[in-house]
C-alpha cells in the first residue's frame, strides 16, 4: 500500500510579492527550494496564516538568496505581501517506508526569508 506524506515543508515564510498579471505559479527563492528538497515544477500545497487561504500551485526558481516568496497569477488573489505562510510538498511512499521516512522541514528567518 502506498500513503502519501509530508516530503517538504517551508515553514512560516513571508510573502514578498504577488503578481496577479503572471501566468501561475509561486516563486521561491532557489536556497529555500534547494534547502526544503523542492524542484522546479513541483505541485505545493500553501496555507496563508493571515486569512486562511488554502490552495495548491507549482513551483518556479527565484533569484537565489533573495528571499523571495512570489505568488503569481489566480493564488495572487489569496494573498497579501508580508502575508506569512506555509509551503508544503508531498510524496507517495510504501506504507513500510513511511514509518521512516524524514522530510525536509525548514524553518526560516520569518523577517527575511533567509535560512538561519
Amino acid at each position: 500500500m502506498m500513503i502519501q506524506v509530508i516530503k517538504s515543508k517551508l515553514h512560516r515564510v513571508t510573502v514578498t510579492e504577488a503578481n496577479l498579471q503572471y501566468i501561475g505559479s509561486v516563486t521561491i527563492d532557489e536556497n529555500l527550494m534547494d534547502a526544503a528538497n523542492l524542484i522546479e515544477g513541483e505541485k505545493v500545497h500553501i496555507v496563508n496564516n493571515n486569512n486562511g487561504e488554502r490552495f495548491e500551485t507549482y513551483v518556479i526558481k527565484g533569484v537565489r538568496g533573495s528571499g523571495t516568496i512570489c505568488l503569481n497569477g489566480a493564488a495572487a488573489r489569496k494573498v497579501q505581501p508580508g502575508d506569512v505562510v506555509i509551503i508544503m510538498s508531498y510524496a507517495l511512499v510504501d506504507f513500510e517506508e513511511a514509518k521512516t521516512f524524514k522530510p525536509a522541514i525548514v524553518f526560516p528567518d520569518t523577517a527575511t526569508n533567509k535560512l538561519v
